[in-house]
């Protein structure tokens, strides 16, 4: 029997191969396929006969086939495939290339449904290389379901794709299991759904994929938006209920120490920074505990302001956390507080899968006895790190900390709630000395979240309900403003001589490509194939080096350690160098296919250089000449503050791209549109009734359950 939960390999037409692109796509089975939306439609509602169209129009024709055939062109080297289409008003003539096999899928007689651009042909028109489909009902008014055509005609849904799948065999996939929509468990309260008037899970399925008209567009999106604003803004007022009832350690203000701290820097802390760093400590003071969200530009200095705060509570004899999603960001922030700390007797931890480093000897407790072991299968109890820096390994390995006070996680949007909350639990039970009379909550830590993507405040309120914020909007004095410039294909070489300069004068430069692998290919540019280029035709006396996500950590660190050694002069990359990687010698960010990436993303690729007194720059390179695509770019080039960025860059996705790829530094919304604060406000309220009502959410167990599935994959890497 079929059902949701069924493998994806198990419908027609699935095969290893066609499974394996799918899964690349996050499709392993039908219930991740009906839950793959469209990001736009074409709109081939109405009919047009074919003596009506119009070159440079997309048209969508229904009418029978008079005469088809392959032609072998030895000059062109392909198949040319031709038909004669007749409506009964007029005969249009129908190319395909290289597609030999339509001339066995079609046939004389055959009544077809034909949808592309109409383009010139000797004074009158034709369609080259359209959609087809065959008909057997005689025409009517378009009509999904049965045995209606689902690429040509009506509203026909697009996806984002991967390299060798078509939109045509997405639909197909989909039209075979929609009907399982309807056996769908709607888990949002019958209360709400009314009140909303919103439509039921199935049907907002059904219509997203195969919509009769706009209106079911919206009315689908409606429902589907609201139910992924509606768990974030759930998950936000249950861990604010959870908080209000916590108890924590109040770290004192040291001021003597907090002063010689920021004297011994050696440069000055800005505006900004103090006024972070302030509401951070008087937060920290409370026994309430702290979640606040540090926002901060690139480069701006929120990793000093954390110190601030890890500074005071290692002191006042706590443990403070950092958790960061890389291994190379982990270790670079561990050398750099090692230097920050050096005048201060604190003990400073490092803790990745691949390496438990200390700057003093270490000593590991698991839960039986003392020892240097680090046996994997015990329980580890941190007793001696005063501050502990580390990736993921701090929450999925087995260890706990001693009196965890402060937690502090970089890049918070890479990190689920599950793992925020993880991190919290990873304290010890206090001892009873500290439970005041009346208090039997237990003890959690102070949490500070911080992101490098600035958010809009009022977008980050209605996201991050559950936080207070901090904004650094001031850049370090004496930081040069990087010249960007979106770089024609035709200016490409005087862009590598210019690099080459740079690296004469004993500079180095990062290539960002969006893809891995020349197998990935969709008309992009892959880190294999611009390493080779640069390494074998364009830099062949230079050290070109490359880095992506699937090398191992030990390759990466590697790497990444010869880069800032400048041994390495062309580091080619993924996007995996975009959070938090400081190379002050590099001055050159050259972004490949800068138009598949978001605007605060590049912006954050941007930020990687101009991190000394060296001028930097930044060159974004798109084969695209599309104007709204060039006008995106050049945002870039008029605007280096990453808020407004972010502003711009969220509006360019604008209405008509229901599904958008996916932007870094916003939650990974599929539906939902971030400016819909009117749907926001709606799901905030609703959420805030329904905990009123039960906040164990018991009364709802089909929500409930919902939640915790949302919650383990919310926000993943």
């Amino acid at each position: 029997m079929i059902t949701l939960e069924t493998d994806i390999t198990k419908i027609s037409r699935v095969g290893a191969a066609t499974a394996k692109k799918l899964k690349r796509l996050g499709i392993a089975n039908i219930r991740d396929l009906l839950f793959y939306f469209p990001w736009r439609y074409d709109d081939f509602s109405q009919l047009t006969q074919i003596d009506k169209l119009e070159p440079g129009k997309s048209a969508n024709i229904v009418g029978q086939i008079e005469l088809i055939q392959n032609k072998r062109s030895w000059k062109k080297r392909m198949y040319i495939t031709e038909a004669l289409v007749s409506d009964g008003s007029e005969t249009l003539r129908v190319v395909w290339f290289n597609q030999p096999f339509i001339a066995q899928n079609l046939k004389t007689g055959d009544r077809v449904s034909l949808a592309g651009k109409v383009e010139e042909d000797y004074g009158g028109v034709m369609m080259t290389s359209p959609v087809y489909e065959k008909i057997k009902i005689p025409l009517t008014p378009f009509v999904k379901g049965g045995n209606s055509a689902i690429h040509t005609q009506g509203l026909v849904p697009n996806y984002h794709l991967t390299a060798n799948l078509t939109h045509k065999q997405v639909r197909f996939l989909i039209k075979q299991v929609i009907g399982l929509a309807t056996r769908m468990a709607d888990w949002l309260p019958v209360g709400v759904r009314r009140e909303l008037r919103l439509l039921n899970l199935g049907e907002a399925i059904a219509k997203i994929h195969f919509p009769r008209s706009n209106l079911d567009i919206t009315k689908a999106r409606e429902r589907l938006a609201f139910d992924e604003l509606f768990l974030i803004q759930l998950e936000s007022q249950l861990i604010k209920r959870e908080l209000q009832k916590s108890q924590a350690w109040p770290i004192k203000f040291l001021e003597k120490e907090t002063k010689k701290f920021v004297a011994n820097l050696p440069f000055r802390l800005t505006n900004a920074q103090r006024q972070a760093a302030w509401e951070i400590i008087k937060d920290i003071s409370k026994d309430k505990p702290m979640v606040r969200l540090l926002e901060g530009d690139v480069g701006s200095g929120k990793t000093l302001v954390a110190c601030l705060a890890m500074l005071n509570a290692a002191l006042n004899g706590y443990q403070a956390v950092l958790m960061v999603p890389t291994e190379i960001l982990a270790k670079q922030h561990y050398d750099s507080i090692c230097r920050f700390f050096a005048g201060f007797d604190i003990k400073i931890g490092l803790v990745t899968r691949s390496s438990k480093k200390m700057n003093y000897e270490l000593r590991i407790m698991n839960n039986k006895e003392n020892t240097k072991s680090e046996n994997h299968n015990s329980l580890f109890i941190i007793h001696n790190s005063d501050v502990i820096i580390g990736t993921h390994a701090l929450i999925q390995e087995k260890i706990k900390f001693k009196n965890l006070a402060l937690a502090i996680i970089d890049e918070q949007h890479r990190f689920g709630v599950e793992q925020r909350k993880a991190l919290i639990d990873k304290t010890l039970p206090q001892p009873s000395s500290y439970q005041r009379e009346g208090v039997r909550e237990r003890l959690m830590p102070h949490l500070l979240s911080m992101t490098a993507t600035p958010i809009p405040r009022s977008l980050a309120l209605a996201l991050y309900g559950d936080l207070d914020i901090s904004i650094i909007n001031e850049m370090p004095q004496g930081r040069k403003k990087i010249v960007t410039q979106v770089v024609p294909e035709i200016k490409r070489r005087q862009a590598y001589n210019f690099i080459r300069q740079q690296i004469k004068a004993g500079r180095q430069a990062f290539v960002i490509c969006p893809l891995i692998d020349l197998s990935d290919k969709l008309g992009v540019k892959s880190v294999e194939a611009e390493y080779q280029k640069l390494d074998k035709e364009i830099f062949p006396d230079l050290t070109i080096g490359k880095l992506h996500g699937r090398l191992k950590a030990p390759a990466k660190e590697k790497i990444m350690q010869e880069f800032l050694d400048n041994k390495i002069k062309v580091l080619v990359s993924t996007s995996v160098v975009e959070v938090g990687v400081d190379v002050p010698n590099a001055t050159i960010m050259m972004i490949e296919g800068a138009d598949r990436f978001g605007l605060a993303q590049i912006h954050q690729f941007r930020g990687r250089v101009g991190r000394s007194d060296y001028q930097s720059y930044c060159f974004l390179f798109t084969e695209s000449e599309a104007e709204k695509t060039l006008k995106r770019l050049q945002a870039l080039v008029n605007h280096h503050d990453g808020f407004e960025l972010a502003k711009i860059d969220l509006k360019f996705r604008g209405p008509g791209e229901v599904y958008g790829t996916a932007q870094k530094g916003f939650p990974e919304l599929k539906i939902a549109s971030l400016f819909d604060y009117a749907l926001m406000k709606q799901a905030r309220d609703q959420a805030v009734k329904l905990i009123d009502q039960d906040p164990s959410l018991a009364s709802w167990p089909g929500l409930k359950e919902k939640l915790g599935e949302w919650e383990g994959k919310a926000h993943l890497e």
